[in-house]
């Protein structure tokens, strides 16, 4: 019973980080843009959902980690590539606002961090869940 649990939750934790990741960037923010608002409305916007989204994202992540721990033991982290994938997101959501605050006129890097952590995501999405068996 605790497995599918773990195992729903961990699904739930990545379908709401990892489609909100890509729901903003490809969807919400292009629709505002062809709404017609203004492009620095649309920029203050995206830029406060994006910090929203890579918190929530870095929360998930540790949680999907912890679910991870417990179905494999700790040693899951290190030697299964969804626990590689899971501490490069969270290396990726805690650079971001680092990157934000010490690079302030450049909109490259973050916004790279972005779609890095988007891109990782969806590597995650393709990992099989802990505790079930592999297709």
């Amino acid at each position: 019973m605790r497995l599918r649990a773990g195992a729903a939750a961990w699904r739930l934790a990545q379908t709401f980080w990892v489609g909100g990741l890509w729901l903003l960037h490809f969807v919400m923010l292009p629709a505002l843009q062809r709404i017609g608002l203004a492009p620095l409305l649309i920029e203050e916007v995206g830029a406060g959902l994006r910090s929203l989204l890579i918190a929530f994202a870095a929360f998930c992540a540790l949680l999907q980690g912890l679910i991870l721990v417990q179905a494999e033991g700790l040693s899951g982290l290190w030697r299964q590539a969804r626990g590689r994938l899971l501490l490069v997101i969270l290396l990726l959501a805690v650079s971001y606002p680092l990157l934000r605050a010490g690079l302030p006129g450049a909109e490259f890097a973050p916004r790279f961090v972005y779609l890095l952590l988007g891109f990782c995501g969806a590597l995650l999405v393709l990992q099989p869940v802990p505790g079930q068996p592999r297709s």
